[in-house]
């Protein structure tokens, strides 16, 4: 699943936990329960690409 994080957070990644998920870039990461879990408590925000992509096609038909 793509994610980044909430505005002005910094998470952890589970596989190299010096290594931080910020909001600047989305991030793809495996769907386990660690990220869900970050997801549940409103750190991660999950990116749908589909979405991303219908929002920037309507943006630029208008």
């Amino acid at each position: 699943m793509k994610v980044k994080a909430a505005p002005g957070i910094k998470v952890p990644r589970e596989d190299k936990p010096r290594e931080f998920i910020t909001d600047a870039a989305t991030v793809d990461v495996p769907n386990s329960a660690y990220y869900l879990r970050i997801q549940a408590d409103g750190d991660l925000i999950e990116i749908d690409a589909a979405d991303s992509a219908k929002t920037t096609a309507k943006k630029g038909g208008e």
